[in-house]
């Protein structure tokens, strides 16, 4: 199936690391995997985060312009059996693939559309009118954080045919209520999608504990010998410093510990992370960014990783770090609910709250045999719920059902 894929708010060619790029490569890994010719066909971004009516209105002129020239050029030569966009909200719209599937004839997706019209409203409001007008149209919403389906369920078209293929893995546990919670009212036209990575190599990590720890401590001058907090993230303004200082304020409280914290991450408030954390500076060592094949031996040599998630959508971070054997503790937003099981592969907390955050910390650091367990509990849930061989499979029968139904209306 030739697939034409389309992400607003970031391509993956983009080159800074995001949860958000980290998605649009797996999804593009996920279907290919399947044998489908899936291309990036443009990487016009339509975001503005200004509330600047201007600005939004130029991005929607060149939008359109964008759309005309792909089907004139890259679409006449290569016409898509469907088209995937990849998350879209009010501050990055869709203006490209409601024309040209309506154009084409195809079948519309999209995977993580968010629709907030009581934050939004007068603000981006031309963006929040396309969201809406282009969930109409979808055949279908793959929906990675349960959150957002109430506001998108019902700008959906009533159908029948849902595949709902995860739904089989729901019903296994308390730790999916968001999802079970929906599922007599839920549309067909809405696909629950667990956030996924390929897991394997994270699992090898893990195997090696021992020596990557070594290997870490000998690289940043670590003490191996104190248990070692982890936390991934960009260093940005709004709801990524704000989780840091979250972080660095618990941290505060619980100095009278052995740890250290290892922060991964960087970006343009690094200087506002780091004066967070000055009264631990000497024992919070900044890494920097760090590339997939650094990362991974450094989840599995860690003891506990800390997020606190405001406003999160999915938590890429916290899944990679659950891949590797690696307990957590995170703020219960978005889609971490799905990936962090309660008392069994770390512990959630209500988010944006220091102090519930600061004694499940506490509570972990004072029992290694809990935390031994946990990273059992997080390797068996990630291989089992959100492995990418998963994935793929739910992700191709959805593409079908969608290529099938727009053959039967024809």
């Amino acid at each position: 199936m030739r697939v034409a894929f389309y992400a607003p708010l970031k391509p993956p060619s983009h080159p800074v690391p995001s949860g958000d790029r980290r998605l649009a490569r797996l999804l593009l890994q996920a279907l290919r995997s399947k044998g489908h010719d899936v291309r990036v066909v443009s990487t016009f971004r339509s975001f503005e985060g200004k509330a600047d009516r201007a600005k939004q209105a130029e991005i929607r002129r060149r939008g359109g312009a964008e759309a005309k020239h792909l089907l004139r050029t890259t679409l006449q030569r290569w016409r898509p059996d469907l088209w995937f966009t990849y998350h879209l909200y009010q501050k990055a719209p869709d203006w490209l693939g409601p024309p040209i599937a309506k154009t084409l004839g195809i079948p519309y997706l999209v995977a993580e559309a968010a629709y907030a019209p009581r934050r939004s409203k007068g603000r981006w409001d031309q963006g929040l009118a396309a969201v809406a007008a282009a969930l109409r149209r979808a055949d279908t919403a793959l929906m990675l954080n349960p959150n957002d389906e109430e506001c998108v369920a019902p700008l959906l078209r009533k159908r029948a045919g849902a595949i709902h293929a995860v739904h089989d893995f729901l019903v296994t546990g308390k730790d999916f209520v968001p999802w079970i919670r929906r599922a007599p009212t839920r549309p067909a036209a809405v696909e629950p999608l667990l956030p996924f990575l390929e897991t394997a190599p994270y699992r090898r990590a893990f195997r090696q504990r021992e020596r990557y720890r070594r290997a870490v401590a000998r690289r940043f001058r670590i003490p191996a010998t104190s248990p070692w907090l982890l936390a991934v993230g960009m260093m940005r303004a709004g709801d990524k410093l704000a989780s840091y200082r979250l972080l660095a304020r618990a941290l505060v409280g619980l100095a009278d510990r052995r740890w250290r914290l290892l922060v991964v991450g960087d970006g343009s408030a690094r200087d506002a992370v780091e004066r967070s954390f000055a009264p631990l500076r000497r024992r919070v060592h900044f890494l920097g960014t760090l590339g997939e094949a650094d990362l991974i031996p450094l989840y599995a040599a860690s003891d506990l990783y800390l997020w606190p998630a405001i406003n999160e959508a999915v938590g890429m971070s916290i899944l990679e770090a659950q891949a590797a054997g690696l307990p957590v503790v995170a703020g219960n937003v978005g889609a971490i609910g799905v990936i962090v099981a309660p008392g069994v592969s770390g512990q959630l907390v209500p988010v944006g709250r220091m102090q519930p955050f600061r004694r499940a910390v506490a509570a972990l650091l004072a029992q290694p045999k809990l935390r031994q367990e946990m990273a059992k509990g997080a390797i068996a849930g990630t291989t089992l719920f959100h492995d990418i061989d998963l994935a793929a499979q739910h992700l191709d029968s959805v593409l079908a059902g969608a290529v099938a139904r727009m053959k039967k209306r024809r």
